[in-house]
């Protein structure tokens, strides 16, 4: 997004992305009513690319489920193909794409494989990959685990994913289930690192162990064949923002803040931080970095602490339960809840 910000500015921007033609990344396969409509003002037609309407969510708990309508109308879309929407339309628009793998960066310098690129400002949006000599604190003693599966488009999946978002929750992680384009379901799951080691350190295992004890996820899991790449990514140090920044560094989206994922809003504050940033350098040049890592933490804190209180709630089991039977009496509550956590 701040390429494509830049560009509609007359910036040039130059794109470093170790891949040639976009991949599937393994977070951001939902797109809130907001991600949405800077989608559509960026020029993104998100029905040619096939992105999947969603309307509703839908929680789970154990034995206890409730439903609550969207505020706005969202969607299901994989990474690879929104990446792609968004490369096609910075390239547009002016950037120029570099395939090179970034090995560390300092002031001024970013140091590739293949090159140095020498700049005076640089937007790092590594997601939730850190590069050397920009880590992220990793304090938490069970640690945040990512992991995602992609099932195989059916109809009878279709019938049970349709038009809505599912959540489920769990002891010490959740999951969440979205159709994509042609079909597919997407599920995502944010998990303790302890809760993996019970399962012997084996993703499959761990599906299998917390289908046994959730009925509603084991029949989503039912549509898997069991060959399904499962994609992971460790130490995910949800909640954490930065406060700082070092000058003519703008950190964009996961490494300006990173908020839990049941939200739903990881992508929307890609999106806004690429955007806010863009402006700052168009408007202050180098300089602008700490002023923009300063107004990003200010605007983050907010759904970034709400979305934490509902994992911290709902990654306990009876609190879980407790949190789904509010949402069943109370509709209104899950409305709230998922404004609160947007950007």
């Amino acid at each position: 997004m701040a390429a494509i910000t830049l560009g509609r500015a007359g910036v040039r921007a130059t794109v470093i992305d170790r891949q040639a033609e976009a991949g599937d990344a393994l977070c951001g396969g939902f797109l809130s009513w907001r991600s949405a409509k800077r989608l559509r003002d960026a020029g993104i037609d998100l029905a040619r690319i096939g992105a999947h309407p969603v309307h509703r969510l839908a929680l789970f708990a154990g034995d206890r489920s409730a439903t609550a309508p969207l505020p706005e109308t969202a969607f299901g879309l994989s990474r690879r193909a929104l990446d792609t929407a968004m490369r096609e339309r910075a390239a547009v628009l002016g950037a120029r794409f570099a395939v090179d793998t970034v090995r560390s960066i300092a002031v001024g310098t970013v140091q590739g494989e293949r090159h140095d690129y020498r700049t005076d400002a640089i937007f790092l949006a590594t997601g939730k990959h850190d590069v050397r000599g920009l880590s992220r604190p990793r304090i938490a003693e069970d640690p945040a685990l990512g992991l995602r599966i992609r099932i195989a488009p059916s109809s009878e999946l279709r019938r049970l994913l349709e038009g809505r978002i599912e959540l489920h929750l769990f002891d010490r992680g959740y999951a969440g289930i979205v159709m994509q384009e042609g079909g597919s379901a997407n599920i995502c799951l944010a998990v303790r690192k302890s809760l993996l080691a019970e399962a012997g350190g084996s993703p499959w295992e761990l599906l299998q162990m917390l289908g046994s004890e959730n009925e509603a996820f084991a029949n989503r899991l039912s549509f898997a064949s069991g060959c399904e790449k499962v994609d992971t990514i460790g130490a995910v140090p949800y909640g954490w923002i930065a406060a700082k920044t070092e000058p003519g560094l703008y950190r964009l989206g996961d490494q300006g803040a990173v908020i839990p994922s049941l939200a739903g809003e990881g992508m929307g504050i890609a999106m806004q931080s690429g955007e806010m940033a863009a402006r700052c350098w168009v408007a202050h040049g180098s300089g602008g970095a700490a002023e923009f890592q300063k107004a990003l933490r200010e605007r983050a804190q907010r759904p970034v602490r709400a979305a934490r209180l509902i994992w911290q709630i709902g990654e306990h089991r009876r609190r879980g339960g407790l949190l789904v039977r509010a949402a069943a009496f109370a509709p209104m509550l899950a409305r709230l809840a998922m404004q609160a956590s947007r950007i």
